[in-house]
């Protein structure tokens, strides 16, 4: 199984990171954090690497629904999307929450991977 959904869009990086953010809002998803690999790596290692963010998008409503389910699920939140630049060309992926009943060993869970999957999926179809 695959642990992410990848696009290449005809966006640029910050045009990229902007929709990807509308996208997850109209899902009811925030974007609780960014990561920018790029600047974290040229101050902590004097590295220069391309243009890759991380967003920690969270929704909320499945977030309290996926605690109440499982105390130790805080280890696979948020769901992480990245937009990245490779080969002058600008990149989307999002994790796969499909995963998460087999890591956990839980198919309770598989209901509520899905109904995320499926909002994700959404977003990246919509970039």
């Amino acid at each position: 199984m695959k642990y992410g959904f990848s696009k290449t869009v005809d966006l640029s990086f910050e045009a990229a990171i902007e929709k990807v953010t509308v996208e997850l809002k109209k899902e009811g998803f925030g974007v609780l954090t960014t990561i920018d690999v790029k600047e974290t790596m040229k101050n902590k290692l004097n590295v220069d690497f391309p243009k890759y963010k991380i967003l920690g998008a969270c929704n909320p409503t499945l977030a309290h629904q996926a605690l109440s389910t499982d105390d130790q699920i805080g280890l696979l939140l948020p769901c992480n999307v990245i937009v990245y630049e490779k080969e002058n060309q600008i990149h989307v992926s999002i994790f796969n929450p499909m995963l998460i009943p087999r890591i956990i060993e839980n198919d309770s869970m598989n209901e509520m991977a899905e109904s995320v999957t499926n909002k994700l999926e959404r977003v990246l179809s919509a970039i």
